[in-house]
């Protein structure tokens, strides 16, 4: 059985694959530079542009299931949080990562 969710459209294929090749942005912050990732939903899968809404985390960051560091977000988001920040902030500064990221290369 699938997981739950929209299927993304064009344009959402397009950002999430564009905040891919940022790569994790939690390990990005702690100075590991840029590590490989999978895409988290901030908002779930299922309503109208959630597939907007996106952060590159790396497997540890992202669901490997850790509460010590490396902290997953799943399924400890309140360490998660209380560690690098919320999802918003982290959203935030992807957003400007990709802003950046057109700036410099177009």
């Amino acid at each position: 059985m699938g997981l739950k969710g929209r299927r993304p459209t064009a344009e959402e294929r397009l950002h999430m694959a564009r905040v891919n090749e940022l790569g994790c942005v939690v390990c990005y912050n702690l100075g590991f530079g840029k590590r490989p990732c999978e895409i988290h939903h901030v908002y779930g899968k299922i309503k109208k542009g959630t597939h907007l809404k996106v952060l590159p985390l790396c497997f540890e960051h992202h669901r490997m299931g850790s509460d010590k560091e490396p902290i997953s977000r799943h399924p400890y988001k309140k360490r998660f949080v209380e560690a690098y920040g919320t999802e918003e902030t982290l959203l935030n500064q992807v957003d400007t990562m990709l802003e950046e990221s057109v700036d410099t290369y177009g």
